[in-house]
């Protein structure tokens, strides 16, 4: 008998909060200094045999990296982390990824601009929504059925997710870096309560769960 999924994030995070680095282009898709976010997770013989290779390191990151691999039902992502471009689409580009996306689900893109789906081969299809964070998590859910909801980022889908109660849970990969500048986090996400569930850590990163209490009335 089937469940009910959960609206899920798991992101990297500098000690200073920032989940990307500032300047994002095509040259620097997580803005300048974005990708020391993730160097422990390329380091992983997890991440390594995904992409073809062998070797990496075995251990408690490679493990969250092996489970962080289980597909969503669905996944949910600003504009700015589908591409670099703003206002007016340019319809050549259709992410990131290539003709093959890593995603094999629905795809819900969050933008001001209206654009017709896109299907990519492996099972993505790319779909934009105009009408808020709300419909997009709507969307998602219905799409996903009883499986996971996987909020991709950036940082403010998330944010956004957070203050609206529609998160379930925050998966934090805390690395000690301090980026100075970018996509900060938790800016504007009012007053959750989060409850850390799970707790590990290496010397490149510490990997804290969260559960996020969904109450009215705190003093309940």
């Amino acid at each position: 008998m089937g469940g009910i999924g959960m609206v899920t994030c798991s992101i990297s995070i500098s000690l200073d909060g920032f989940v990307a680095g500032p300047n994002q282009s095509m040259d620097d898709p997580i803005g300048q200094g974005g990708m020391r976010l993730h160097e422990w997770m390329f380091a992983t013989a997890s991440w390594r045999a995904n992409q073809g290779s062998g070797g990496g390191e075995r251990g408690v990151d490679s493990d969250v990296v092996e489970a962080h691999m289980a597909p969503a039902g669905a996944y949910i992502m600003g504009r700015n982390m589908f591409g670099p471009g703003r206002g007016k689409w340019d319809l050549g580009w259709s992410g990131w990824w290539g003709e093959d996306p890593p995603y094999h689900a629905p795809v819900f893109v969050l933008t001001h601009n209206p654009r017709e789906p896109i299907v990519m081969r492996g099972g993505t299809t790319f779909n934009f929504v105009t009408d808020g964070i709300e419909s997009a998590v709507e969307q998602a859910r219905t799409a996903a059925r009883d499986r996971d909801v996987q909020v991709a980022g950036g940082a403010s889908i998330a944010g956004q997710c957070l203050r609206a109660g529609l998160l379930d849970e925050l998966f934090l990969h805390i690395v000690p870096i301090v980026l100075g500048a970018g996509e900060r986090l938790l800016e504007d996400v009012g007053d959750p309560v989060l409850q850390p569930v799970e707790v590990n850590a290496s010397p490149a990163v510490t990997h804290i769960r969260y559960r996020v209490v969904h109450r009215t009335n705190r003093n309940e």
